[in-house]
């Protein structure tokens, strides 16, 4: 179906941005402008090592059951559309399926309890973007399968997932402003600070990754009109990735242990984040 690997894609990618964050430094510096500290980008770091150790270790399972469910596809995309419309259908559909992923990860608390290591940075940097949760190559997984089930091919997949992920990190800094036309069908810059934002009228909001025409359509959509307050409602105070990876977890549970009964626990686990958590915040 396509020559491209995951292998090529990173070796165009990485050096791609290496470069923007080492620009961003040199501009910021210039400006007198501190958008990296050291104990943020530290605990970023800790956070991406995690992320990678326990998405290497499921990949290849992952893998196998996505291969595994293309085999029994219910559409065979290969007989009714060429190779380009499969490509493009596949970016648009994984920009789908990670937005309601990202919206329910907001939305349901033990999802949250994982996301919310992402949100727990009060910078707003390129770097912040590899501020990626242990967890969360295990809790998308059910959300994806839906794709090669219906007939995309998980090479392409796998290829175009790595993209869209590349694509991702563009949204994460403040030295890029309103980008015009643009801003109407693209996840940009500007739409994902008011992500981040711990504003009331910023908190869920702008889920998309690619694109932010599903967040349009959805109601989740919120332009970036005051001055965005990054980080978590109520901050979490330590640059522990390990503390960070768990503390959601913590608290859920002690309220799970306090709740009256067996439907006020499962409220506790499956639905939205308590006021403790609003928006992101312990």
């Amino acid at each position: 179906m396509t020559d491209l690997t995951i292998g090529e894609v990173y070796a165009v990618g990485v050096p791609i941005v290496l470069v923007i964050i080492f620009t961003e430094v040199l501009i910021t510096n210039w400006q007198n402008q501190s958008y990296y500290k050291r104990e943020d980008t530290l605990c970023t770091a800790g956070l991406l090592v995690g992320n990678i150790a326990i998405g290497s270790s499921i990949k290849g399972l992952t893998l196998a059951l996505h291969f595994y469910l293309y085999q029994i596809r219910v559409i065979n995309l290969d007989a009714i559309m060429p190779v380009w419309a499969i490509w493009l259908l596949t970016f648009v559909l994984i920009d789908l399926v990670f937005y309601f992923y990202h919206r329910m990860s907001h939305r349901v608390r033990f999802l949250w309890a994982i996301h919310m290591s992402h949100h727990s940075s009060e910078e707003m940097n390129f770097f912040v973007s590899f501020r990626q949760a242990w967890f969360g190559p295990v809790s998308k997984i059910p959300f994806f399968l839906c794709l090669p089930l219906v007939g995309f091919d998980p090479t392409i997949i796998a290829v175009a997932g790595v993209i869209s992920t590349l694509w991702g990190i563009v949204g994460h800094t403040q030295i890029i402003g309103n980008l015009g036309p643009l801003e109407l069908i693209f996840n940009t810059p500007s739409h994902h600070r008011v992500h981040h934002g711990s504003n009331d009228q910023y908190i869920d909001k702008n889920y998309g990754n690619l694109l932010i025409i599903w967040d349009r359509i959805f109601g989740t959509f919120e332009p970036e009109k005051e001055p965005v307050k990054f980080g978590l409602v109520n901050n979490v105070q330590t640059f522990d990735p390990v503390k960070i990876t768990f503390m959601g977890w913590e608290s859920m549970l002690d309220d799970i242990k306090n709740s009256s009964g067996f439907g006020e626990a499962l409220g506790k686990v499956f639905g939205p984040p308590n006021t403790r958590s609003r928006g992101g915040g312990f």
